[in-house]
């Protein structure tokens, strides 16, 4: 196993991410107990020292599942994180209820690791309201000895994070994002990987295969990367992919089996980054795979837009809609833009195709963005 050094630690470079754990009949509410036991096990046995998990993981069972797990194992051999669930906005004014029951349910005294959960657009301005307190009561764990290591996670774009540092920057020590080849350029990780080195914010990763799609990829997009690694199989290059980012510290893994399990042991003895090459191959990749609108967000058509419609911004969203086959980030974001300016707000008048340089035939793609919504 790999480990990296964060601050006077040594973390295992590869963590156990628990939100897709092993489940019973297809029920993300049902933990096969059981086999996510002998997982948490095997991770401990391989040397991977750092276990993740959130107030809404599997019906909120991921907590208390794990916990029972990890208390089998001595408590000064793992690092243990949890979040404080400000993705559901009912959340904000019972910061401390909701963290005295998550000791509980992890039968601890402390958390190593604790993280405001998914800062985004929907969020941002409750999470800076002093009102709720959020941050002064985290902040107090942190002097009490309960919580040892603050930071904070984000599924919110780069002016989003941006906001958030500005508030609260100087007091976080790790901030985990989405971060895989795709998401490189689609969700702009390489903007939010270059904004956390400039603030010297050791990166956490999440969605390394992004739910699995980077591990299946088809027989001749396979083909084009083992010609160049032989002995590599496809997952292991999402994670090669990571081990050649700058400032990335922690990938965390949603593993559903003992069979992932063990590829991703093997992947991480060893540190491989990609050469100039292999990243070029990944490009090319990336490009075959997303296939979506081409806006360059030139900004022309919104000034033709009777609606105002920030256009180049609703298509960003359309195509993360479209490529995820559905998801939470566009509903998410868009819950904080006003109805009159949702995709379905397009008239259809077409204004702004006659000034796109790209040609995009935008009112169709609005009009398929605003159906996919419901």
């Amino acid at each position: 196993m790999i480990y990296k050094n964060f601050q006077d630690l040594q973390l295992s470079a590869l963590g156990l991410g628990a939100m897709r754990l092993p489940v019973i009949d297809g029920n993300d509410a049902q933990i096969d107990e059981a086999a996510a036991a002998r997982m948490v096990d095997l991770a401990m046995e391989q040397g991977v020292n750092y276990y993740d998990t959130a107030w809404g993981y599997h019906g909120g069972n991921s907590e208390l599942v794990l916990g029972r797990a990890l208390k089998r194992h001595p408590r000064d051999r793992f690092y243990l994180a949890d979040k404080f669930p400000g993705y559901d906005l009912s959340n904000m004014g019972k910061v401390e209820e909701i963290f005295e029951e998550q000791l509980k349910k992890r039968q601890v005294d402390y958390f190593d690791f604790y993280l405001f959960h998914n800062v985004c657009e929907m969020n941002i301005d409750a999470y800076l309201d002093p009102k709720y307190g959020i941050f002064d009561y985290l902040m107090k764990q942190k002097e009490n000895g309960r919580i040892r290591h603050l930071g904070f996670s984000a599924h919110g774009s780069l002016e989003v994070m941006k906001r958030f540092l500005d508030a609260y920057g100087k007091h976080m020590e790790f901030c985990q994002i989405q971060l895989n080849y795709l998401d490189w350029t689609f969700q702009n990780a390489r903007g939010k990987v270059e904004l956390l080195n400039q603030w010297n914010i050791p990166v956490w990763v999440m969605e390394p295969l992004r739910g699995g799609r980077l591990a299946k990829l088809t027989d001749e997009q396979a083909a084009k990367l083992t010609a160049l690694r032989p002995d590599e199989g496809v997952p292991a290059w999402a994670f090669r992919f990571l081990q050649s980012v700058s400032g990335v510290t922690m990938i965390l893994s949603g593993m559903s089996s003992e069979e992932q399990m063990r590829d991703n042991l093997h992947t991480f003895e060893t540190d491989r980054p990609l050469a100039p090459q292999e990243l070029e191959a990944l490009r090319e990749l990336t490009e075959e795979m997303l296939q979506v609108v081409p806006c360059t967000a030139c900004h022309y058509c919104v000034s033709h837009c009777p609606q105002g419609l920030d256009i180049p911004r609703l298509l960003e969203l359309y195509n993360e809609h479209h490529f995820t086959g559905g998801g939470f980030i566009a509903p998410m974001v868009l819950m904080s833009v006003p109805q009159e300016k949702h995709p379905s707000a397009c008239v259809g008048c077409r204004s702004c195709e006659a000034v796109c340089p790209q040609q995009i035939k935008i009112s169709e793609a609005l009009a398929d963005f605003a159906q996919k919504l419901g």
